[in-house]
């Protein structure tokens, strides 16, 4: 195993904890690298809506800027524990660009946060590990949360 791909969802700062703990785990006992990604939401314009006045346009921007010293931050984290890793940080639909970055990447592994819902949530919005899992064809490691 020579690169581990880890989704991190950074509205969720125990998980995401979590994940780069194990992935630091997972990393250095096979020393593979460790690749630490986190999907934002693609462009409004880019999905079909207008994006609206600048103070819109700034605050997404903002947030962007926010998410992506986090992902580094992470990443600094686990250089510091000796692992060798590199931050990612995409904008777009969520399963698609981690597929695409499996393959880009070479992923042997994909380690992603398994969230519960509830049935609604499940029966109208869907589960994107769900999805992961049905269109991947690497071991996909989850770690449940508590």
């Amino acid at each position: 195993m020579k690169n581990i791909l880890v989704a991190l969802e950074l509205n969720d700062e125990e998980m995401s904890n979590r994940l780069v703990e194990e992935a630091a785990r997972l990393a250095l006992a096979f020393n593979a690298k460790c690749w630490l990604i986190h999907i934002a939401a693609p462009e409004p314009d880019f999905v079909g809506y207008q994006v609206g006045p600048q103070y819109i346009r700034d605050l997404l921007a903002e947030d962007l800027k926010e998410d992506h010293k986090r992902i580094q931050s992470y990443s600094q984290r686990l250089k510091q524990e000796n692992v060798n890793t590199e931050g990612l940080m995409i904008q777009g639909p969520t399963v698609e660009s981690i597929i695409e970055e499996i393959q880009k990447l070479k992923i042997d592994l994909l380690v992603l946060g398994n969230k519960h819902h509830g049935i609604l949530y499940s029966t109208f919005v869907g589960s994107v590990t769900e999805d992961i899992l049905e269109k991947v064809s690497i071991p996909v490691y989850l770690i449940p949360e508590k």
